[in-house]
């Protein structure tokens, strides 16, 4: 299944280097085929978004995703993509950008014609095939309409697509300049959050984190004295603290690392999907490792 990653150090800037593709060798050998792209996404600090990825498509989009990547933020979103709708090319690798804000999904929507439709005219803000980014349009949409309410907007939208069309998973991360939010719905993925307090468990420690099967890893001196709170799919180190998030729960990390998390959308899709509903492709994309 695709992979996600966030971190929250806000206010704080945090110096982080970046694995996307940590050792490739094992790769396959641990899953049942190779990941099919790679992004992260951070923002200056002026302020505006920038993001690095590319699919694995060739032995260069392969090089580029396993080098380090070195960046500063305040909040940082790293996505591995295993493709269940659109072509692997850049426009169909996370993170996708809207309104300044970035957004990494793991999951698979279906009724595309009918999200489609829902979004009308804002479907211009579409520029790839995968319903992700469909997903992330509609909730921009909803963000627009309630006058820039981000929690509101996500819950509008998760709630339209779980009342209205066949649904995996709706597993995301968003996140701007200063602020974080994730979603886990249904109880399809597992989402971690882990509130790290400076120097972690013992007071001491640098952030390291890996993930257990090779494909993501990130490094962070600069936490050996700051704290920050870690969203992810798996748990990443041995810190007792991670919390898995309860099904259709909204976190949200403010600025300052006030942390909140409600239950939004307290009950299963209308259409729930099983791995043996999806085509080939999409349940493969699915599989746990």
């Amino acid at each position: 299944m695709c992979r996600l990653f966030g971190l929250s150090s806000a206010p704080e800037r945090t110096h982080a280097t970046f694995w996307l593709l940590d050792a490739p060798d094992s790769l396959s050998r641990q899953s049942h085929h190779d990941p099919d792209g790679t992004g992260l996404g951070h923002f200056g600090a002026d302020g505006v978004a920038h993001i690095d990825k590319a699919p694995i498509a060739a032995y260069r989009d392969r090089a580029f995703a396993e080098e380090a990547r070195q960046v500063r933020s305040a909040t940082f979103v790293a996505h591995v993509r295993f493709a269940s709708t659109g072509s692997l090319d850049a426009r169909n690798t996370h993170p996708f950008e809207q309104d300044g804000r970035l957004f990494a999904h793991n999951g698979v929507i279906e009724g595309l014609d009918a999200l489609d439709a829902q979004l009308g005219e804002d479907r211009s803000l579409v520029a790839g095939d995968t319903d992700s980014e469909r997903f992330f349009a509609l909730i921009t949409r909803e963000i627009r309409r309630t006058g820039g309410d981000v929690r509101a907007g996500i819950e509008r939208a998760a709630r339209w697509i779980a009342g209205n069309l066949p649904v995996y998973a709706l597993n995301l991360i968003l996140v701007t300049a200063d602020e974080l939010w994730a979603l886990r719905y249904p109880d399809t993925h597992e989402l971690y959050v882990l509130e790290r307090a400076a120097g972690g468990l013992h007071g001491t420690r640098h952030l390291d984190h890996s993930g257990s099967h090779g494909r993501m890893r990130v490094h962070s001196a600069h936490l050996a004295g700051h704290p920050a709170v870690v969203v992810a799919s798996e748990r990443m180190d041995d810190n007792p603290g991670w919390r898995l998030l309860e099904p259709g729960e909204l976190l949200h990390v403010g600025s300052g690392l006030h942390t909140t998390g409600r239950v939004v959308l307290p009950d299963p899709p209308a259409h729930r999907l099983t791995l043996d509903d999806l085509r080939p492709d999409a349940a493969a994309s699915q599989r746990a490792a």
